[in-house]
């Protein structure tokens, strides 16, 4: 019992520790490399990079949710919203049209080949995090109808 405490009291420390933004270059829909590092580096400035895909409907319905809201957020809280595709060479194709069918008015990147899902250790889609000042501050794992105010609850302490 002694050992499961002291295993979940640092896992807590661990999963709140920051980590930084890894330095990985992605495409935007223009075929444009981007450089996160250096695209996404405003002092105190909060990027939420949401990880979504075409197939993925909680990603797209998060997508929509945010896409409602971010213009308030944006009244209260210096911010930018990132929607990272991990779509495949298969399906990268249905990006574009749905982004344009959607009218978010995000920055749109594509992660063809997966290497900053990989570098991030990421597992299931949709998958949010919060970068301020080149540090991942917040993690949020799944989507469900509602999770977009604990999330600007979340950005508000930040």
């Amino acid at each position: 019992m002694k050992k499961l405490i002291v295993f979940l009291f640092f896992f807590s420390i661990l999963s709140n520790a920051q980590t930084a933004l890894p330095e990985v270059t992605l495409t935007n829909l223009e075929g444009k490399s981007i450089e996160l590092k250096k695209e996404f580096a405003e002092k105190d400035k909060l990027y939420i990079f949401s990880f979504w895909a075409t197939w993925c409907g909680p990603c797209i319905n998060e997508l929509d949710e945010l896409n409602d809201v971010v213009e308030d957020w944006k009244k209260e809280l210096n911010l930018q919203v990132i929607a990272i595709s991990t779509d495949d060479a298969r399906t990268q194709k249905r990006v574009k049209p749905l982004v344009n069918g959607k009218g978010w008015g995000y920055t749109i990147l594509l992660d063809t080949n997966q290497d900053l899902k990989r570098a991030l250790t990421i597992v299931n889609i949709p998958y949010t995090i919060v970068v301020k000042n080149g540090q991942i501050v917040h993690i949020q794992n799944g989507y469900v109808p509602g999770s977009e105010n604990e999330l600007l609850a979340k950005l508000k302490q930040l």
